[in-house]
């Protein structure tokens, strides 16, 4: 996992609070496949691989546990398969996706769901100066998949408490591109680092309507109190430059 990281520094505009870390927790599926195709051809190598098999009979029970609840298509189960989703959530555009309403966030961030949450952070994928005409409350400013990386990989926020969770809402303007993409992308990588299922993150969401819904339902929970869009007409440069940095 440390080798996904080339440059030891984070981006200067993004905050990082006081935060817990911890522990590695995920791998494709079809990894599995792959290795039976490697030692098909050899006996040794198949007898050593069984011979893994009897030496790990809680791990080879724990994979068919695994292989069980994804034949029975459960799909309310977070990315570990360890436990179901937390919070309630409703249909968004991409089906591979968990999203939740506005009013889901703001339960969130009044504690509603404090006896469960250790730490919840709000990601914010639109460009700084969306970000600066006015944001979620205690969001912080993502745009960069480096950001994602550095922020949330290079020192992984683990709860010291393993029955509380560490959830993740992504959102950026109408949560239709930028957002969803970004949630992928912090799978994926947190995937690379693991060995299949597990993840670092395992619980992560998608803000529906993203931030221009928020802002119109629940302003006063928004800093400043305001709403940029991205295509605003005095910051043409700033969007050409920060679209040219995500290709």
């Amino acid at each position: 996992c440390w080798q996904l990281f080339d440059s030891p520094s984070g981006p200067g505009s993004v905050p990082r609070p006081v935060l817990k870390q911890g522990q590695p927790l995920d791998r494709d599926p079809s990894v599995k496949d792959k290795r039976q195709g490697r030692v098909a051809g050899s006996y040794d190598q198949e007898a050593s691989v069984e011979l893994g098999v009897w030496l790990e009979p809680s791990r080879s029970a724990q994979l068919e546990e695994i292989e069980n609840l994804l034949a029975s298509d459960d799909q309310e189960l977070t990315g570990d398969f360890s436990k179901p989703h937390l919070l309630p959530t409703v249909e968004g555009k991409d089906p591979g996706l968990k999203y939740i309403s506005p009013s889901t966030l703001v339960a969130v961030l009044t504690g509603h769901f404090s006896s469960f949450i250790e730490s919840s952070i709000v990601v914010d994928c639109r460009y700084p100066y969306e970000y600066e005409g006015g944001h979620v409350k205690g969001a912080v400013n993502l745009p960069l998949q480096r950001d994602i990386e550095e922020f949330l990989l290079e020192q992984p926020i683990v709860p010291l408490d393993a029955s509380r969770r560490v959830i993740i809402i992504f959102h950026c303007e109408f949560s239709i591109e930028r957002g969803p993409k970004m949630c992928k992308f912090l799978r994926e990588r947190d995937r690379s680092c693991h060995e299949y299922p597990q993840l670092h993150y395992p619980e992560l969401y998608v803000l529906k309507g993203g931030y221009r819904e928020f802002f119109f339902q629940f302003p006063s929970y928004c800093e400043p109190r305001d709403y940029r869009p991205m295509e605003h007409p005095a910051f043409k440069k700033e969007l050409r430059m920060f679209r040219g940095q995500n290709r």
